[in-house]
């Protein structure tokens, strides 16, 4: 939900089709739907017409990564650690505390323990045109390697490393822009 927001709001893309400018949709690709435009080699709407443009998306594995932080026993699962605050500004240390034997409180905060994962996902993006093609692959490169998601919520750090664009012009049919990405997420559940 968080990459197909950050793609809606964030990157926005767009095209130039008949002299309209025109926001691309972006859609999840459940496995159903990834089948079926994996086999036409498009996605149709309800009316049986081809969907140009379009971006869809679909989340491929998520991998549990153990180098950056661990709950020390999975039997004993530590959701969050917690450590006292030696000083604050309500619990000033000074001498005049010594003095007058004050006692200092004790302050706690705590921390929570999320489990690191890299999620993959693969992305296609359809248009009628190289041009439009081209412009869309230039907005998400331009985004890539930055933080993606809710700016009130949580953001992942996102890596897409190539596009593989095809041209498919079968006859009798319209043609076909296609580029396949893979998109890396570096994320953590709570």
């Amino acid at each position: 939900n968080a990459m197909i927001k950050h793609i809606e709001n964030t990157i926005k893309p767009s095209v130039n089709q008949n002299g309209e400018h025109l926001l691309v949709p972006t859609i999840y690709g459940s496995p159903e739907r990834w089948k079926s435009i994996m086999n036409d080699g498009y996605s149709r709407d309800k009316n049986g017409k081809m969907m140009f443009p379009l971006i869809v998306v679909k989340r491929d594995s998520i991998v549990k990564d153990r180098t950056l932080g661990r709950k020390l026993d999975g039997n004993r699962v530590h959701l969050y650690k917690k450590f006292k605050n030696p000083y604050s500004q309500r619990n000033i240390h000074d001498a005049f505390g010594d003095i007058d034997n004050r006692i200092p409180q004790e302050e706690y905060s705590k921390l929570v323990i999320p489990d690191y994962v890299n999620i993959k996902y693969s992305g296609v993006i359809y248009t009628n045109f190289i041009e439009q093609m081209n412009s869309l692959v230039e907005s998400f490169n331009f985004s890539t390697d930055s933080y993606w998601g809710d700016k009130e919520r949580f953001m992942f750090r996102t890596r897409i490393d190539s596009f593989s664009t095809f041209t498919e012009v079968n006859q009798g049919e319209d043609r076909v822009v296609r580029s396949e990405f893979t998109l890396s997420v570096y994320g953590y559940l709570i």
